[in-house]
């Protein structure tokens, strides 16, 4: 076997125990995370990477166009990512299926060490989930159909979550 052909052993930024190449870096190589924690722990290793259009290409897709990328790029490439916890994960059901990740992600940056919990929301669509960014607007009132496509009126379906 070629060098070039080994199994990269190196372990996932997300905290697994597995390999990167055997756990997040199958999803951000284009298989669809199974489920919105492997998601969001995917997201967690994508930063870590600095592997943004894999951050914006999980991210519902009614909110990428108004994302930040550089600033996500900056983030991620200028912190010292120090680890992830998760606290919970609830499948909420539905259709389209919701879930809710609790977790903290802790870095290192120029301003000192930070931990920041969050309890996030994640809507599953065509097979795949996607993460609803709180810091970015959903332009949708309370009857409008749901920027996820799911079918439902926004106040049925993703603005409990938010």
């Amino acid at each position: 076997m070629a060098a070039n052909d080994q199994i990269d052993p190196s372990p996932c930024p997300c905290g697994s125990g597995d390999s990167l190449i055997q756990c997040c870096g199958r999803y951000h190589a284009g298989t669809p995370a199974p489920s919105a924690q492997r998601l969001m722990r995917s997201r967690y290793s994508a930063y870590v990477l600095g592997k943004v259009d894999y951050l914006k290409a999980t991210t519902l897709p009614a909110q990428q166009s108004a994302l930040d990328t550089e600033a996500m790029l900056r983030w991620s490439l200028d912190s010292t990512w120090l680890g992830l916890d998760v606290h919970e994960d609830a499948v909420l059901g539905g259709k389209p299926e919701h879930a809710l990740v609790r977790f903290t992600a802790r870095w290192h940056d120029a301003a000192g060490e930070h931990a920041h919990e969050e309890r996030s929301a994640f809507v599953q669509r065509d097979g795949r989930w996607y993460f609803i960014d709180p810091s970015v607007g959903l332009s949708a009132g309370r009857n409008d159909p749901c920027p996820c496509g799911g079918g439902l009126k926004f106040k049925k379906c993703c603005a409990p979550l938010l």
